[in-house]
């Protein structure tokens, strides 16, 4: 774990928080003899000196907390020794970043795997870059549309391709689709910075096309490994492509959606449930109460196997 200035005031970030929390509310200053800085009382001072007097005596101790001087003849109490321990910055890494708890009182991801999971990534695409699968077929585009969001996110969100405005921004579901399933993702309680997105494709069709299978299956490998890496709870496939791709299906989506599946990736390592639904772009073109409503019910699915609890409906879904 590197030791730089800005790990060591993270990881003093996290404690200070933890230890907060635990109802302490200031940690005494230890030094030894001459590296003593001026003004600041060291733990031997502090204990071998009088209790603490909060009316009386000059600041001498912690900010908010006064201390009575000691007269010249009052012989000092028994000396306490500390002992001295050797801590180690690495040692100090592991210790506190091994476990922190969220605001909502379920397990956090520790920084530590947070920073390994998005070197991952970064290797992925890298060699996405490399292979340059969409070399093999027909593509006109910018910018490769890889992927954001948390790397431990529980939920993962699957489209099938980049379009005009994703491919200009580099970014997925910006566009009239994203703004459609920024809404949905805020129906469940949730922002885009807590989910993972993702397509198949890495860059645009010519026109938004429909990818073909076989770019598709070019493109794939690429997406397996993003969710090996993400290792989400639960993956949302939005629309047929994405959802044949996952599932290896020729079911139409009509007969998919609402029911839960399982992915198995070719790592075989562990399985993935999937919830498939309607694309965004889909419910645009037929932004009706029905089709609104079916997708709603989807995501509620989604919801309780995740135990984000219930909404109302939210206005332009359900």
């Amino acid at each position: 774990m590197p030791t730089d200035r800005s790990s060591i005031a993270r990881v003093v970030r996290v404690h200070a928080e933890t230890i907060r929390l635990l109802g302490v509310d200031f940690v005494p200053v230890g030094t030894r003899g001459k590296e003593a800085p001026a003004g600041v009382p060291s733990i031997d001072r502090q204990m071998s000196g009088p209790a603490e007097s909060p009316v009386e005596g000059p600041a001498e101790g912690p900010v908010g907390r006064s201390v009575t001087p000691r007269s010249d003849s009052e012989e000092p109490g028994p000396r306490m020794e500390l002992p001295s321990i050797e801590v180690k910055p690495k040692a100090i890494g592991e210790s506190l970043l091994a476990f922190t708890i969220s605001s909502g009182g379920e397990p956090a991801w520790e920084p530590r795997e947070r920073v390994e999971r998005e070197r991952r990534l970064a290797a992925i695409r890298h060699r996405y870059e490399s292979d340059a699968p969409h070399k093999h077929f027909h593509t006109v585009h910018t910018n490769i549309v890889f992927g954001e969001g948390d790397p431990c996110a529980r939920l993962m969100f699957v489209g099938e391709a980049p379009g005009e405005e994703e491919d200009r921004t580099g970014r997925p579901f910006v566009g009239r689709a994203g703004q459609l399933l920024d809404k949905m993702i805020a129906a469940m309680g949730l922002g885009r910075q807590d989910v993972y997105i993702a397509n198949v494709l890495k860059t645009r069709p010519p026109n938004n096309a429909t990818p073909t299978l076989e770019e598709s299956r070019l493109c794939a490998p690429y997406l397996y490994e993003q969710i090996g890496v993400v290792a989400p709870e639960v993956i949302v496939t939005l629309g047929l492509p994405a959802t044949r791709t996952i599932l290896g299906t020729t079911e139409t989506m009509g007969r998919l959606r609402g029911r839960w599946a399982t992915f198995s990736p070719p790592s075989g390592d562990r399985e993935f449930a999937v919830m498939p639904t309607y694309h965004p772009a889909y419910l645009l073109r037929n932004y009706t109460p029905q089709e609104r409503a079916k997708v709603w019910s989807d995501l509620r699915l989604v919801m309780d196997r995740l135990g984000l609890g219930r909404t109302s409906d939210p206005a332009g879904l359900g």
